[in-house]
């Protein structure tokens, strides 16, 4: 019942990936996810040349003053690397933020019978929002170590871990649009094996470059309707 819940959500929520109130929160996701990390790897870069100055002494080579180039150069690299580990995580909390107006796309199409939604207001949302980006970017920057010492289950702890986050969070702010966040987290824990399961078929394409930056939107209309389908009393 559970694996029917989820793939009749998901495959409803493909089938309206081309709905223009989707595309627009996909593209504001991937932009301020963008702003986002090309920020912070510039932040980090400039502490660093701050607190090393314009001239560094290297052992053995002494001062050099191209330390500025090297950063420039460095700073690509930074860049990129920041963006591999931590697009799909940025990009999922900032689509978090415009949840709303997936959530009511969805309902538009597939339950238009439903009274008008109440969404957290504005500051409830990027509270949330925040919340949920700290717990994304630390838990994966911490599951970085696991990766190494666990190489050949990397790709099983990253689907675990990240299906984990994605279905608790997810299914969270799509909830509390009509219940409030206590009764949300309440239907959570009753749930919570369809969410991971959930949660885990969101994951497993975000190692698949450019189709995970479709995760989050899909994810944002999936858990909509998985919501609405653990309303019922047949839901598992």
């Amino acid at each position: 019942m559970a694996v029917g819940l989820i793939l009749s959500a998901f495959r409803r929520a493909l089938g309206q990936l081309g709905d223009r109130r989707f595309l627009r929160v996909l593209l504001l996701g991937v932009v301020l996810a963008l702003v986002l990390l090309l920020g912070a790897g510039g932040a980090l870069l400039w502490l660093v040349a701050a607190a090393l100055g314009p001239e560094t002494t290297l052992p053995l080579l002494g001062p050099v003053s191209w330390f500025d180039d090297l950063l420039s150069g460095a700073s690509l690299v930074v860049i990129v690397l920041l963006s591999a580990v931590l697009m799909v995580p940025v990009a999922s909390a900032m689509t978090g933020l415009f949840l709303d107006d997936v959530a009511r796309a969805v309902e538009a199409r597939h339950y238009p019978e439903l009274p008008p939604a109440s969404p957290p207001g504005f500051l409830a949302g990027l509270r949330d929002t925040l919340g949920f980006l700290a717990v994304m970017l630390g838990a994966n920057l911490l599951a970085l170590v696991l990766y190494l010492a666990f190489a050949p289950f990397a790709l099983v702890i990253f689907w675990g871990l990240n299906g984990f986050l994605l279905g608790r969070e997810y299914f969270t702010l799509a909830a509390s649009r009509r219940l409030g966040r206590a009764e949300a987290i309440a239907l959570r824990r009753r749930h919570a094996g369809t969410i991971w399961l959930a949660g885990l078929l969101m994951a497993a394409p975000l190692s698949l470059p450019l189709v995970n930056l479709f995760i989050p939107v899909l994810g944002a209309a999936t858990f909509t309707h998985i919501v609405n389908g653990c309303q019922r009393p047949a839901c598992p």
